[in-house]
């Protein structure tokens, strides 16, 4: 498993004083404190310090932190960016430069096929910026994850995921409903055998259970499901 080596917050790892300093970052240092009160407050799981399933965690949510916030890729520490690759849906393989130039983050993980008229949500119409902009105006308190699960260890590493926050801001015009919102996944982490870096992360999951739920505010007085032109919600 990556080597980490502290100087985080309680759950992330590289975020001490001075690599804070030394890092350029997307848009300045993240914060995690509202994200974390969330995590704790609706976690389902709480892992002993030191279990597979802590590590395992910790890692991920490092990795999270570093592919969505650090602007340099030879500062990633958990990943080794001359391998990386990133998968989601058995999609084609994306390289830290690739996935950056799609505006990372949300955009990479809903990449869709759907024809444009039917997209709820177009990433190849969005910036990184643009992109947290909608998605931190929807869940004002975070998007927290936990591992639900660790099937295998390293050096593949395969967990299940939950993803979730409350629609507590507007999504492209439908109200918010103030609901829970709770996306299921697969994760797998491939880790170099000599560095014990990840270089490959691959995603399985259903894009719907995010965007479908989003959908359900009313829109211009009429509710959104009713008008949905989408055939898959």
């Amino acid at each position: 498993m990556a080597s980490l080596v502290g100087g985080g917050d309680k759950y992330r790892d590289y975020l001490s004083e001075e690599e804070v300093k030394n890092t350029k970052w997307r848009n300045g240092p993240p914060s995690y404190d509202v994200v974390d009160k969330l995590f704790e407050q609706d976690r389902t799981h709480v892992w002993p310090e030191g279990s597979l399933e802590e590590k395992v965690q910790r890692l991920l949510k490092t990795w999270e932190m570093e592919m969505v916030h650090k602007a340099d890729p030879n500062q990633f520490k958990t990943v080794d960016p001359t391998k990386f690759k990133k998968i989601v849906n058995g999609r084609k393989g994306l390289t830290p430069e690739e996935a950056a130039k799609l505006g990372g983050g949300y955009n990479t993980f809903l990449q869709t096929s759907l024809p444009e008229n039917l997209r709820v949500y177009n990433p190849d119409e969005e910036t990184f910026e643009s992109s947290q902009s909608v998605f931190r105006s929807i869940f004002i308190r975070g998007f927290a994850i936990e591992i639900l699960h660790v099937y295998s260890g390293p050096l593949e590493i395969v967990y299940k995921f939950r993803h979730w926050g409350y629609m507590e801001g507007p999504f492209k015009g439908h109200a918010a409903t103030g609901e829970l919102v709770e996306l299921f996944g697969i994760g797998i982490f491939e880790l170099d055998k000599e560095s014990n870096k990840i270089v490959k992360a691959e995603f399985f999951f259903d894009r719907g259970e995010l965007l479908g739920p989003l959908m359900k505010g009313e829109r211009n007085g009429a509710l959104a499901l009713g008008a949905s032109k989408c055939p898959f919600i």
